[in-house]
């Protein structure tokens, strides 16, 4: 029987761990004190500005595609198709992959973290500007990310994993030592920084397991890399107003007066008319009379996540 804190945890145990940490590390009936959607979301949608860009990346050992799009924020898929690979080959040392990882930074809020949902990617805005942007994990459609407005309450280093009585219960079923808690350390699926909500029992952190990051595979929390997670927590506070937001279109004007378009998939069905709200941010931004409908058309037919252009030849200086 393994007794947390005494000794590390047996192989066989370890693997479950990682498994568990791939569907949920965050409990069920969580206290959230939501908004609505609709009003978060059309906010967010006047976007206000681009993060990220198209580079290039050359592989280090361990490199997956899927490890690569983890780390940067983009589809493994994309990555793949972009850079002509199958979606699951296996990556070489030093092989060269082009990243386009652009994202607009939502409206709507000027300070504090904002996590937009269907994006799955975390701001941190100073004043209105985004001082950091990291690709993240979000509850899957099954066990959606809360929206609405929290603040963080706690702040804890190598947290001990407390696992929720519906991941005891997967143990049960397949057979497996059931775990209570685990304790911090490499097999921890929180990973070693988490920031609590306020209220709730969800949670910011990091884990074990980077190649899940930029992912719906969460049970409600919201997951980082390692790195970003390190990032993040030393740049916040208890207090810290955090917004989960569900925007799966956004429009944002860019420093050349160029027009992006974002576009994602509606994944909790909320039965989002990205058309609406693209029109109504439009408006909102001054620029609806500068929109390119064919480029408009072709980003929403994608939605791949990307922010695109989609202005007029003729009403802004250079194209992509």
């Amino acid at each position: 029987m393994f007794h947390p804190g005494k000794r590390r945890l047996p192989a066989s145990i370890r693997g479950f761990a990682r498994m568990a940490m791939l569907v949920a590390a965050c409990t069920a009936g969580a206290r959230v004190v939501a908004t609505a959607v609709r009003p978060a979301s059309e906010a967010a949608a006047a976007g206000r500005a681009v993060t990220g860009g198209t580079t290039t990346y050359d592989t280090r050992p361990g490199d997956s595609i899927s490890l690569v799009g983890a780390r940067f924020g983009e589809s493994p898929f994309l990555i793949a198709r972009r850079n002509g690979l199958p979606w699951n080959r296996r990556l070489r040392v030093g092989d060269r992959l082009t990243i386009d990882n652009r994202h607009i930074v939502p409206g709507g809020v000027d300070e504090g973290i904002v996590v937009n949902i269907p994006q799955r990617m975390l701001f941190l805005l100073r004043q209105g500007r985004a001082e950091a942007a990291y690709p993240v994990a979000v509850g899957k459609p099954t066990w959606e990310t809360p929206t609405g407005q929290f603040t963080i309450g706690a702040r804890d280093r190598d947290p001990t994993w407390i696992v929720p009585e519906a991941i005891q219960e997967e143990m049960r079923e397949r057979g497996e030592p059931v775990l209570t808690e685990v304790p911090p350390g490499p097999d921890n699926p929180l990973g070693a920084y988490r920031l609590r909500l306020r209220g709730t029992d969800y949670a910011i952190h990091g884990t074990n397991a980077p190649a899940s990051i930029f992912s719906y595979g969460t049970h409600g929390c919201i997951r980082l890399g390692p790195p970003d997670i390190a990032a993040l927590f030393d740049r916040v506070s208890i207090g810290e107003p955090v917004s989960l937001i569900y925007a799966p279109a956004l429009l944002a004007v860019g420093p050349g007066g160029e027009i992006y378009l974002e576009v994602h998939r509606d994944v909790y069905n909320k039965r989002f008319d990205p058309r609406a709200v693209i029109g109504r941010a439009a408006a909102a931004l001054g620029v609806g009379d500068r929109l390119d409908a064919d480029r408009v058309k072709d980003v929403l037919a994608a939605r791949d996540g990307i922010a695109r252009r989609v202005d007029r030849p003729e009403s802004s200086p250079g194209r992509e």
